[in-house]
């Protein structure tokens, strides 16, 4: 058993968080939610009064946080993680940001004694409570050895993906993809209802062929395609992650027209109020624009 901290409850990281009070870690945690916090107290959780009151009470400190800014503030701010982690502790971030943030918090906590990770998460909530997720790992090695048997509370494919920082670069490059699939798909099959093709006729076909994707197959099988577009992994957090995709990229030298098109779509979705909604709401998006419906049968 571990001494964990988790900060961040939100819609992954409060059931990651279980995940790791069933594998019997004792776990202390720090949410600006008060009710998020209370689930998890409810679950066999302790709750702190701060970050910083977090680290004291762990030897393993985890984010799960929306943006660069919250890992920053939440790390090195006034009452951060900072003030209470000892040297010789662990630092895991969880959070999708950049990786030059990442390696600025890495730098800090290193002058400090600690040791860091980051270790973005993939695949669905669904995923996230079942504790199957994969975890996209940059650091060092023996520092992920170290992390292993709480990480694995979390996740089942554990990747290690380089140094410090790459985790993020992965995360950004798959987040990438995964958006510009599922913005794709969206319209193709828009296309062919609006055309007069049945969904059942498109993916019979689109299975056979180089055109089929886990988007298709899996997120919007299981989400969108049954008009269930609650998050989720919410269309404002895949607009954030193709802006730092596409920032990473434009560092790189690197031209994205396909990811700026994508990106176009995500920031349409939000003018739409879609926002809050699960990215699978870009299918709702170009339903509406062209007056059809694409659905799995009841």
């Amino acid at each position: 058993m571990t001494a964990v901290g988790f900060i961040g409850l939100g819609t992954m990281g409060t059931p990651m968080a279980r995940n790791l009070v069933k594998a019997g870690h004792a776990l202390t945690v720090y949410d600006l939610n008060a009710a998020a916090v209370a689930k998890l107290v409810e679950a066999g959780a302790a709750a702190a009064p701060s970050p910083a009151a977090v680290a004291g009470a762990s030897e393993v400190v985890i984010t799960m946080l929306p943006d660069a800014p919250d890992v920053e503030k939440a790390v090195l701010g006034p009452g951060g993680i900072g003030e209470g982690l000892r040297p010789g502790s662990l630092y895991i971030d969880m959070s999708t940001i950049d990786p030059q943030t990442t390696q600025t918090v890495g730098a800090a906590l290193k002058a400090k004694g600690v040791d860091m990770l980051d270790s973005p998460v993939g695949k669905t909530v669904e995923h996230a409570i079942a504790g199957t997720s994969t975890l996209m790992i940059g650091g060092d090695a023996a520092v992920l050895e170290r992390a292993r048997p709480v990480l694995s509370a979390m996740g089942q494919d554990l990747i290690h993906c380089g140094g410090l920082g790459m985790g993020q670069a992965m995360k950004l490059t798959n987040n990438l993809l995964a958006s510009v699939l599922i913005t794709a798909s969206s319209e193709a099959l828009v296309c062919g209802a609006k055309a007069g093709l049945t969904l059942e006729t498109m993916i019979s076909v689109l299975k056979t062929t180089m055109a089929w994707n886990q988007q298709l197959a899996v997120a919007m099988h299981n989400r969108a395609l049954k008009g269930d577009f609650e998050p989720g992994f919410m269309v404002k957090l895949a607009h954030k992650d193709c802006c730092l995709a596409l920032a990473m990229n434009r560092s790189l030298g690197i031209e994205t027209p396909v990811g700026a098109a994508t990106l176009a779509a995500l920031q349409e979705a939000i003018e739409a109020g879609l926002a809050g909604k699960d990215v699978g709401a870009v299918l709702k998006l170009r339903e509406d624009t062209a007056g059809v419906q694409v659905r799995l049968p009841a």
